[in-house]
């Protein structure tokens, strides 16, 4: 496994993922809306391509694979992890705001395995890793359009991992914990108790040939996981309910 195409890497996990990637010889394809954080690793590197990509662009998505293409010849490796994360409970979300996280999140992911899947088809082998998240498994509150995007991409590495198996391609999932990014910087959560973005993309990368269909970027992690499978509804009240009395106790400070 040599070229690698990820989608939202300009900033937190997905830049020092990419960083990482790189140090160890990786091709390595960056899509985003912006890119201009990159421009000092492009300037070391000359094995990173960067592009302005909109992923809920089908046809954005696909020039830029084609352009990936023909400067590595091939994709081994396909990671969606661009975002979008709303904070507010469902009668203060818009409709038109869980469309647009589903249209990010999800179809994000699926138009990254539309534009890729031709070419590993052909080559008759690949790796698509899609970014999911502890709350897609067990649920949080305020949080359900992001929750439910993540929830569906589960399902849809599931479905994939099973339809395309035949053609040596095979689907996973990124679980990272709760880590200190911009996305994540209006959950009311102690910064302590977030993760170092550099420490999870750096686990990441090394963990990246990885055959699980959960990929962690610990042992640590795993295992907190693999507690959220088997208990979601447990696991997804217990910590909705730490983070009220944080909040509640922070209130009365």
């Amino acid at each position: 496994m040599k070229n690698i195409v990820i989608t939202g890497a300009a900033n937190g996990i997905g830049y020092y993922l990419v960083k990482q990637l790189l140090s160890e010889s990786y091709n390595v394809t960056v899509l985003d809306l912006e890119t201009d954080s990159l421009g000092s690793l492009c300037k070391e590197y000359d094995s990173l391509l960067s592009m302005a990509c909109d992923v809920r662009d089908l046809k954005q998505v696909e020039t830029c694979v084609r352009e990936s293409i023909k400067k590595y010849g091939s994709i081994d490796c396909a990671i969606h992890n661009a975002c979008l994360c709303t904070f507010e409970s469902m009668e203060q979300t818009k409709l038109e705001t869980y469309h647009g996280v589903m249209e990010v999140n999800y179809f994000g992911a699926l138009h990254l395995s539309q534009a890729v899947l031709p070419y590993m088809k052909s080559q008759k082998k690949g790796k698509v890793i899609f970014t999911s998240s502890g709350v897609g498994v067990t649920g949080f509150a305020k949080i359900s359009p992001y929750a439910s995007s993540k929830g569906a991409i589960e399902s849809l590495a599931k479905c994939l991992n099973i339809e395309y198996q035949d053609y040596g391609i095979s689907f996973h999932i990124f679980h990272p914990p709760l880590t200190r990014t911009k996305s994540a910087e209006p959950l009311p959560v102690p910064k302590e108790f977030m993760a170092n973005p550099e420490k999870v993309g750096i686990g990441l990368a090394k963990h990246i040939r990885n055959k699980s269909f959960i990929i962690c970027h610990s042992f640590g992690q795993k295992i907190q996981v693999l507690s959220c499978y088997l208990f979601p509804i447990k696991m997804g009240k217990f910590m909705s309910k730490m983070t009220s009395k944080y909040i509640a106790g922070k209130d009365k400070r």
